[in-house]
């Protein structure tokens, strides 16, 4: 993903990777021009084809600052709410959300984030969603990782590696691990190189807002997601199945 959080993920990889956005990787993965990718939680609960790689993911434990609701009207009034096309466990995470409210609003593709300005409810993701939120805006922020956090107790999952079930994979595997591990050493140096926003933004965003291990706490979240899913059928789910 071409985001900044995913760049402790691919450390040290770059050259073998392509970059793009959760759904492309998604549709890519789909038709079996990938043999892994860091997708989307929902295109791996919602497709009985992949398995996810333990111990890594892209989580947040409380507010994650860079997937949210901007909203120029209370929650309640929401009748239609734009979103960045370019993840589905965005879409599908405020929809639990909003129905454990109450609430089911109609959702429609945000045209481009030139047009997010003017929305009363426009949902965001990645670089971009930071890029509003830092920026002067109109609008209320409802964070999904602090709603989730508040709803559940427990972290969130935005993103897994998916691996292409049927492919052998043991050495990709241990690439993939190796690859978080050489990130998380050197994370002072990728807070310090990287070009996104400012030092004391990214500082801020990778000591506070996001974490990178999938442990107990994360999968039991990532049951509970699964759980509400199917609660407000927004399935069929299927049970993840982790691999090491």
């Amino acid at each position: 993903m071409p985001y900044l959080n995913a760049a402790p993920l691919t450390r040290d990889i770059e050259s073998e990777l392509i970059f793009a956005t959760p759904a492309k990787l998604a549709e890519m993965l789909r038709r079996d021009e990938l043999d892994a990718a860091l997708v989307s939680v929902t295109e791996v609960l919602l497709n009985d084809r992949y398995d996810i790689l333990d111990g890594v993911a892209i989580a947040s434990l409380g507010e994650v600052f860079s997937v949210f609701l901007a909203h120029k009207k209370p929650l309640a009034e929401a009748t239609e709410i734009f979103c960045d096309t370019a993840s589905l466990t965005s879409v599908n995470l405020l929809k639990v959300l909003l129905a454990e409210r109450g609430l089911k609003p109609e959702f429609k593709p945000l045209e481009n984030y030139a047009a997010a300005s003017a929305k009363d409810f426009v949902l965001l993701i990645g670089d971009r969603a930071i890029e509003f939120q830092l920026a002067p805006h109109e609008h209320e922020i409802f964070d999904l990782g602090a709603a989730w956090l508040e709803l559940t107790n427990l972290p969130f999952v935005y993103a897994v590696w998916a691996l292409r079930r049927g492919v052998e994979n043991r050495e990709l595997r241990a690439e993939l691990r190796s690859a978080k591990r050489f990130g998380m050493e050197s994370l002072d140096q990728i807070i310090e190189t990287r070009e996104e926003f400012d030092e004391a933004f990214r500082r801020d965003y990778f000591e506070w807002h996001i974490h990178y291990h999938l442990a107990e706490d994360e999968k039991r979240a990532i049951t509970k997601f699964c759980d509400l899913l199917r609660k407000h059928n927004l399935g069929p789910v299927f049970e993840p199945k982790f691999v090491k």
